[in-house]
């Protein structure tokens, strides 16, 4: 059983930068593909990245060029550095592993373990 926990939310202004990080129990970490979620007030939740160990990360549009993961496996650890944030971009950010690499990024049920949530806000 694999354990997420998140840090690092918090309130910032529309410019600012926030840097969430997604600390991982148990052994292979570094086999995991590691993803980051995000769900806003009444809408759905979203996949925004996913990173495998010594892969390109797969972003979705909207947080291209703005939002970057790293992982330190020696660490057991992803980070999500979000820069140039829009209040958009406001919502509880999740981090999920996936022990397979067959499914499709965006999926949910392609991620086997998720932690609990940290809550983004974006003032404008």
């Amino acid at each position: 059983q694999v354990q997420l926990v998140e840090s690092g939310g918090g309130l910032v202004q529309a410019g600012g930068s926030l840097r969430l990080s997604c600390a991982a129990s148990g052994h292979s970490f570094s086999n995991y593909g590691m993803g980051w979620f995000r769900q806003a007030p009444g809408k759905e939740r979203e996949f925004v990245v996913v990173i495998w160990s010594g892969d390109i990360p797969y972003y979705t549009n909207s947080v291209k060029g703005r939002f970057s993961i790293s992982r330190d496996n020696a660490k057991n650890t992803v980070y999500l550095q979000m820069n140039n944030l829009k209040p958009e971009d406001t919502a509880v950010y999740y981090c999920a592993a996936r022990t397979r690499s067959t499914g499709r990024v965006g999926d949910m049920n392609s991620y086997d373990y998720w932690g609990q949530g940290t809550q983004v806000t974006v003032s404008s």
